[in-house]
């Protein structure tokens, strides 16, 4: 039997739709649920410690954010534009591919300016190519040093909140829409599972024996593309950048020789590992590009258990979540998390399902 999108809606109350983040990282809510029996339980994040032991070990996608949403104008009409920055192509070129708003107003040829919060003109960008409808291609004509052109668009980017958290970014959006372990530059959008772990708890954690492994996957605008085909076998995800180092590998590896815990923080986590699986059912190092799609049925090979949000309907990331804990249990799941009121998706609370 086709495994089919239909199956994976559900109605939401907007009101869960969290807006913004708990007041501490780690005291968000944390639904726990057990694959064995379909068990859930119903605790605070920081209570994630009382379900792992010496030796288990967490898998974090150190990923980090980058301000990548700008406000700029057009050149002559003055016309406002918001560029959506996608991914840098060339480095020496400048040249970055981008999602403009509106996109009829732009064309080949085009200059865009973009100015700092006294209206000087900071930056400075050329529409080079059409690609899609919304999207485009655009060099920063930019004569200084990258370090300079990398703090001028740090300074005029805003934090890429996704749409469905309607306010206008804050100042403590910067902090907040970022795990306090990122490193790696280059997503734009958080990788939310991680949100909820503060640096007291992942001390805590280490102090108890946890084994931490960071791998990289840039989170693109892919992971939450509506999903138009009713056959997921016919579903084409977006590739996203992904690093796993030696590092990485070692301390999976021997968790899983010794039947520690794995704990995925994350379905890009997720994601990740099972892009880099030996033929011995084993993490291997790897770097790349993964459109890898996981829907029911899948067979995991490297985690047995995750930490995850709670997910937009018809959503890829929903439908992976449900392939690892079990369609009928998460959807029950999902179920008592609307039921209990819990907040939903970037901002919202979490699960454990092991």
């Amino acid at each position: 039997m086709r495994t089919k999108l239909s199956q994976f809606g559900f109605e939401l109350p907007k009101k869960l739709i969290a807006q913004d983040p708990a007041a501490n990282r780690d005291d968000s809510r944390l639904m726990v649920i057990y694959k064995d029996t379909g068990k859930i339980e119903h605790k605070v994040f920081k209570d994630i410690i009382n379900y792992f032991d010496d030796g288990d070990t967490m898998v974090f996608n150190n990923t980090k954010v980058f301000p990548a949403r700008l406000y700029g104008k057009k050149e002559k009409t003055g016309a406002k534009i918001e560029v959506f920055l996608l991914r840098e192509l060339n480095r020496d070129a400048r040249l970055w591919d981008v999602l403009v708003d509106p996109a009829r107003k732009i064309r080949v040829g085009n200059k865009l300016y973009f100015s700092d919060d006294n209206d000087n003109d900071i930056l400075v960008a050329e529409v080079v190519d059409n690609t899609t409808s919304r999207g485009r291609t655009i060099r920063f004509l930019y004569d200084g040093p990258e370090e300079e052109f990398q703090k001028d668009l740090g300074t005029l980017g805003n934090t890429p909140l996704p749409k469905y958290i309607v306010r206008p970014p804050k100042d403590s959006d910067r902090e907040r829409y970022q795990t306090v372990y990122a490193k790696e530059i280059g997503a734009v959008a958080a990788p939310t599972a991680g949100l909820h772990f503060s640096k007291e708890l992942l001390k805590r954690l280490e102090i108890k024996g946890l084994e931490f492994a960071e791998i990289t996957l840039h989170i693109g605008l892919g992971t939450f593309r509506t999903i138009d085909v009713e056959d997921l076998s016919k579903h084409k995800m977006d590739a996203e950048y992904f690093r796993i180092t030696q590092a990485a590998v070692e301390v999976v590896n021997r968790a899983k020789e010794r039947k520690s815990r794995i704990c995925s923080v994350g379905t890009t986590s997720m994601r990740a590992v099972e892009s880099a699986v030996s033929a011995e059912r084993m993490l291997k190092a790897a770097e790349g590009w993964t459109n890898k799609f996981i829907y029911p049925p899948y067979d995991f090979s490297i985690a047995d258990a995750m930490v995850t949000n709670f997910h937009l309907p018809k959503s890829s990331l929903l439908i992976m979540v449900c392939a690892f804990g079990g369609y009928d249990l998460v959807m029950e799941a999902y179920e008592t998390a609307i039921k209990e009121e819990y907040s939903f998706f970037s901002y919202g609370d979490a699960m454990l399902i092991l």
